[in-house]
């Protein structure tokens, strides 16, 4: 193993302890260190952000085909609750139609997440306004493409 990775490891594994002794599960952890939705979409439909009251920031992006989400990625600079929140949203909101995106509630995020510190339940709040946000924008044609 190189000495790079062997760091790596080290310090996902010293993170993942200090999460779970902050009241994460293991799962919320594994979204937050693989951040497998984090990043952009160079060709989206809808490019939205929204900044919650705690400061984190959110930037969602969406490709839209036939009134169904067929990608989603999303940019967090906030907290591992933040960050896990909105990971587990993208993966909610692919591949399902508008109507069906906007039902998304924050219990659907918790329920994937299965625990966060109560403290860090705003987080899944600022991640489904900031998704109903976009798909707001995107429908009323106040979106962003390409911004």
């Amino acid at each position: 193993m190189s000495e790079l990775k062997q760091i790596i490891d080290t310090d996902a594994d010293s993170i993942r302890e200090l999460l779970i002794g902050s009241g994460y599960s293991d799962r919320a952890i594994t979204y937050y260190l693989d951040k497998k939705n984090m990043g952009s979409l160079p060709d989206a439909d809808q490019i939205t952000e929204l900044t919650g009251v705690c400061g984190d920031t959110m930037k969602i992006y969406m490709k839209v085909e036939d009134g169904r989400i067929q990608d989603a990625r999303i940019q967090v600079l906030g907290c591992p609750g933040a960050v896990a929140s909105a990971m587990v949203a993208m993966d909610l909101i692919r591949g399902r139609t508008l109507d069906e995106a906007k039902r998304l509630r924050d219990g659907d995020i918790f329920r994937v997440l299965e625990q966060i510190p109560d403290q860090k339940q705003h987080c899944i709040r600022l991640t489904n306004k900031t998704v109903q946000k976009a798909i707001e924008e995107y429908e009323s044609g106040n979106g962003r493409k390409g911004a």
